[in-house]
């Protein structure tokens, strides 16, 4: 089968020795693969709360800028936040260590990068999955903020085409770790997908777990406990459900465990490619039907590449199926169970949202110029 869009190249990327909020942030020193002539330029990261080997968004900007690192030879430091409370002295203590371009990976890291963004207009700010934010939340536009987002609805209604299609009993699901934008543009173009395969095939299959018209359904609460992901999955399939898409990072390992546990259960994982994320767990790997991937190491690294050339700008980026910033993953163990005319659908089906043909509508989709 081709594969709709290319897979991130997660594999093999290690795992820097992290910091914690209040303590020195893990640095390198400057000698990466480059030839060194970028070794006074630093970029810095700080995480979300669900840490570098998150299997997700965390875990593919970390590994783009490592890639980074490698490439252009410069210094670099990072900082792993544990709870929300880290975020704004992680970002300061990347500005402290003289970092000139900083990364805040994840909505709810925007109003702090709002707040130091504008207290260092001399420092060179990017945010994943958000434009900056002030202290109340509302976006704001700061000349040395660059905002890094994704359309990830148009993936996701790729994703939610294919579970219906692959759905044997007819009902499949999906869940959030918090309700913010981020985590519900997956959720909303996940079901729209669902009801397209109904409304192009004649079926009903249901999708549980989110309704996107109360923009209310099974969200969790966190990104990190594992746990809660399991029981909600746990009562999704023994609902009848067979494949589930859980959107919150680390807490969709409790829905590998889940789908483990039974005959015929499945699992779209989101951010990465899931399978090649989960490499060291064969059983994993063996239920995860695809990926809604957001191409993050790459923009983190053309990011790098532009502020290490002098090229770095406010100027939003929005990753599209069209520009290959979103797209799904290969079908990997699955390829063969996936129909030929499914394929065939799908594929026609991502050349007509990028001409516009078939419309994904969320108030969560990022603005694009």
């Amino acid at each position: 089968m081709k594969s709709i869009k290319r897979t991130l190249g997660l594999a093999g990327a290690g795992i820097l020795t992290l910091a914690a909020c209040g303590t020195a942030p893990a640095e390198g020193d400057g000698e990466g693969g480059g030839d060194g002539a970028s070794a006074d330029f630093k970029t810095c990261m700080v995480s979300d709360s669900g840490g570098w080997d998150d299997k997700s968004f965390n875990e593919s900007s970390y590994d783009g800028l490592m890639n980074s690192v490698d490439e252009h030879g410069i210094d670099h430091a990072t900082a792993e936040s544990t709870t929300d409370s880290d975020f704004a002295p992680n970002i300061n203590n990347m500005v402290t260590e003289g970092c000139d371009l900083v990364f805040t990976v994840g909505f709810l890291l925007a109003p702090a990068t709002g707040t130091a963004a504008e207290a260092n207009p001399d420092v060179d700010f990017a945010i994943m999955d958000s434009t900056a934010q002030n202290p109340d939340g509302d976006p704001i536009e700061v000349d040395n903020v660059k905002p890094i987002e994704f359309n990830t609805a148009e993936a996701a209604f790729l994703a939610g085409y294919l579970a219906a299609g692959m759905s044997e009993t007819g009902k499949v699901a999906t869940y959030g770790g918090v309700n913010i934008p981020t985590v519900t543009i997956f959720m909303d173009g996940f079901v729209d997908g669902v009801a397209h395969y109904n409304d192009t095939h004649d079926t009903d299959v249901e999708a549980m777990g989110w309704n996107k018209e109360t923009q209310e359904g099974s969200i969790t609460g966190d990104f990190e406990d594992q746990s809660k992901g399991k029981a909600v999955s746990d009562e999704f399939y023994n609902a009848g459900a067979d494949i589930v898409m859980p959107v919150a990072g680390p807490v969709g390992a409790g829905t590998l465990a889940s789908a483990k546990e039974g005959e015929g259960r499945k699992v779209i994982w989101v951010d990465a490619d899931g399978y090649e994320t989960n490499a060291s767990d064969e059983d994993a790997q063996s239920v995860i039907l695809t990926s809604v991937m957001k191409e993050m190491t790459t923009a983190v690294e053309d990011v790098i590449g532009g502020a290490v050339d002098g090229e770095f700008d406010s100027t939003p980026y929005v990753g599209t199926l069209e520009n290959g910033g979103v797209g799904l993953a290969p079908y990997h163990d699955f390829e063969d169970e996936v129909p030929a005319e499914l394929t065939e659908e799908i594929e026609s089906l991502t050349q007509e949202i990028i001409d516009g043909t078939v419309e994904i509508e969320t108030d969560a989709a990022p603005e694009q110029s």
